[in-house]
């Protein structure tokens, strides 16, 4: 079994009469993202302190690589502190300062490093980020995109072995939020940190987390992958997760991935009942990582968004779109046989390739590989069987570039 390298066994903690952290039992892994769940005001951020020693528990014990942090002298505290980073809500960059400033700021208050290579080092990290020719330049005079990507920098400059990340999407439109959450996979990915991220949004997070726990009442009431989490059949959870029911994906405008997986339950259904035909297509916007390093993450993701746009003229009433990954738009087609449905997506593609408007207005020197795949459900099938047929015909079924 592998062994966490962070865990909380049975921790409380109490502010007065309010209890806020009530026996929580918690593992974070290395080298994953786990997101941490919960209601305003349940505690997560208090959890996050405890996790870094900036609050001691009143019981319990919180383990770093299986030692408890209650073992540690004066000088092993700080070098466990230093295992860590932290990137604010709204960046914290100062005003008064240059991004390299801003960036060498830690290592400055380190002192670990020599002064002639602060520079260096900054320079190492800001070409890994694509940022290194905004140095010279003050926050005010760089886009909203642009200052995550330098508080990143800054968070990772003392190449931490995890990174906590507080609300990272809090008061962002739809598409810098996607495009943030992007980034942090993106680069986590690259980096190797473990990150651990308090969030509100669901469902982005479930596209780029490894696991998720759950806050409530002082209590860990879940903690698993997405999938499992979205399937659970705890009350409290249920009631969480309703907003995914009733609102749609904030980027794109479509169904969420659970109301598409709803309706394809139903149609199932009616198929084992009526015999109706329906057909599965997944459209995958096949290199989104590499429009997120030349184009940059917001316009990634306005990418995605405009092609949601066009996929939806496509679809009737009947149909369902919906986001079912960070680069994927799952239809599902009514009454329509994996014949008609071809010729369905033969249509659309003729058509996004002779007029692609505003899916590729902003960025006309730039290609964007789409590739479609599809799979005829039959009776008593299953979704996890039905998406994995599907993601194997993609490339066989049709893959162009559209420029």
């Amino acid at each position: 079994m592998i062994e966490p390298l962070i865990e909380f066994k049975d921790v409380s903690k109490a502010f007065g009469e309010t209890h806020v952290l009530d026996g929580v039992n918690l593992n974070i892994y290395k080298g994953e993202t786990t997101t941490i769940l919960g209601k305003s005001g349940g505690g997560k951020s208090v959890l996050l302190k405890h996790m870094v020693g900036l609050l001691n528990q009143d019981s319990g014990e919180i383990l770093f690589k299986g030692r408890p942090l209650s073992t540690l002298k004066t000088r092993e505290k700080k070098a466990f502190k230093e295992n860590f980073s932290y990137m604010f809500q709204g960046t914290a960059l100062f005003d008064s300062m240059t991004v390299m400033q801003n960036i060498v700021l830690p290592l400055e208050e380190s002192k670990k490093v020599a002064k002639k290579d602060l520079v260096k080092k900054a320079m190492e990290k800001m070409t890994q980020l694509d940022i290194q020719d905004i140095g010279d330049k003050y926050p005010s005079q760089i886009s909203g995109g642009m200052k995550k990507r330098v508080a990143l920098a800054r968070a990772l400059i003392t190449d931490p072995e995890i990174v906590l990340f507080d609300e990272p999407t809090t008061g962002l439109d739809p598409i810098r939020k996607s495009a943030v959450h992007s980034m942090i996979s993106e680069y986590q990915k690259k980096f190797g940190f473990t990150a651990i991220m308090v969030s509100h949004e669901i469902p982005d997070i479930f596209f780029i987390s490894n696991r998720i726990a759950m806050l409530d009442e002082g209590k860990i009431l879940f903690q698993g992958n997405p999938d499992e989490f979205q399937k659970s059949k705890e009350p409290s959870i249920r009631e969480f997760l309703q907003v995914l029911e009733t609102n749609t994906d904030n980027l794109t405008g479509l169904s969420h991935r659970a109301q598409g997986e709803r309706r394809f339950k139903e149609a199932v259904e009616r198929l084992n009942r009526f015999s109706s035909p329906f057909t599965i297509v997944l459209l995958s916007v096949e290199n989104l990582s590499e429009l997120d390093s030349k184009l940059g993450h917001e316009a990634a993701h306005a990418a995605l968004k405009n092609l949601a746009t066009r996929v939806e003229k496509y679809v009737r009433v009947t149909d369902t779109c919906s986001r079912y990954g960070m680069n994927k738009i799952m239809v599902i087609l009514a009454d329509t046989d994996l014949d008609h449905a071809n010729q369905v997506c033969e249509r659309m593609i003729r058509e996004l390739e002779t007029n692609p408007g505003e899916f590729i207005k902003p960025y006309p020197e730039f290609c964007f590989s789409l590739s479609v795949g599809m799979a005829q459900v039959k009776k008593e099938s299953r979704m996890e069987e039905v998406m994995a047929l599907v993601e194997k015909t993609k490339n066989i079924v049709q893959e162009f570039n559209v420029c």
